[in-house]
């Protein structure tokens, strides 16, 4: 099969388009045939070597981390899904490789693509899609009548949160620039902050939820948002459970955030990393959202398969509103 692959970590080689083998089924695998894939600005940090401490893939290695497609094959154990199974994914950490002509997943990674997007959308979604969920749901508990404070509204994770928070009952607020305003108006943002005028601490505070996204310095402005006994959650989709990374990483991890937990404790209120895992259930409760009507996509370009490195250098400009697509067939 085709796939676009890494043969070295670095910033200034491109991906390698290489006939590598199909992949190996297990007992608990679907193989899917793709049709699309999402790009994130994940794939360019793991093309980097900026993870590979804690992704440590054995190269060349196949990228990617969205995928949707067609079930061609599955495994003696496999129950959930058949042959001609239209699916989507994340795919677990350690075993990525959505810009191929098939991968191999194991099935609690996957769930049914929503009926009403095409391929292209549908595969827009599970990462972005679960890093909202996570965040909102899982670990802020989001309630009808909050306020949340989502940064980047208009960057992948943030058209999705929105979307999210709007169904759940809660007050929105975002940043954007005014170029994307009407856009992150459009999701269901109440309250948008042109970040290119406005410093967001100053005119945002009583906050429930800060969802952040951005750099250190904006972590810690954040904390001025919150009302007490509000949460800041940093959701870094780059990583698998802290759980599952080994001691001296999870101590490394622990030691970076000491200054934010700290001052976060002196203003009364809760911070934590948020390690976005795949997970097929929570994958299947996002479709229903979606064939109900309660999000939809955002996506800014798609390429073809032929073209997935510049598809990975677009992402890397910062300038992509939703998500970048790379149609496989």
């Amino acid at each position: 099969m085709k796939a676009f692959v890494v043969d070295k970590y670095s910033k200034k080689d491109t991906l390698r388009l290489a006939e590598m083998p199909e992949p190996e089924l297990g007992d608990s695998d679907i193989l899917v045939e793709v049709h699309a894939a999402a790009v994130n600005l994940l794939d360019s940090k793991v093309k980097t070597g900026e993870f590979k401490l804690i992704l440590p893939y054995r190269r060349p290695f196949i990228l990617g981390h969205d995928v949707a497609g067609t079930v061609v094959r599955v495994g003696s154990k496999v129950r959930k899904f058949r042959p001609g199974d239209d699916v989507y994914a994340r795919p677990r950490d350690g075993r990525i490789g959505t810009f191929a002509e098939f991968i191999a997943m194991d099935e609690a990674d996957v769930a049914l693509k929503p009926k009403n997007l095409s391929m292209e959308e549908a595969a827009s979604i599970p990462l972005v899609g679960l890093t909202a969920w996570q965040a909102l749901i899982e670990r802020a508990n989001l309630k009808k009548g909050q306020k949340v404070f989502i940064q980047a509204g208009s960057g992948g994770v943030g058209t999705f949160a929105i979307q999210l928070a709007k169904h759940l009952g809660v007050t929105v607020a975002t940043t954007a620039s005014a170029a994307s305003a009407d856009l992150v108006k459009g999701l269901g943002a109440d309250v948008v902050v042109d970040y290119r005028k406005d410093d967001f601490e100053k005119v945002l505070s009583g906050y429930d939820v800060v969802l952040n996204s951005q750099d250190a310095k904006t972590l810690e402005k954040s904390l001025n948002v919150l009302k007490p006994g509000g949460k800041l959650i940093s959701p870094d989709p780059d990583f698998a459970r802290e759980k599952e990374l080994n001691p001296v990483l999870r101590l490394i991890l622990r030691l970076l955030s000491r200054g934010i937990r700290t001052k976060a404790k002196r203003r009364g209120v809760g911070f934590s990393f948020l390690f976005m895992w795949a997970q097929g259930d929570q994958l299947g409760k996002i479709t229903s959202l979606i064939e109900s009507g309660a999000i939809r996509p955002v996506v800014d370009r798609i390429f073809p398969f032929e073209a997935t490195n510049e598809a990975l250098a677009y992402v890397e400009t910062g300038r992509a509103k939703g998500k970048v697509v790379i149609k496989v067939k």
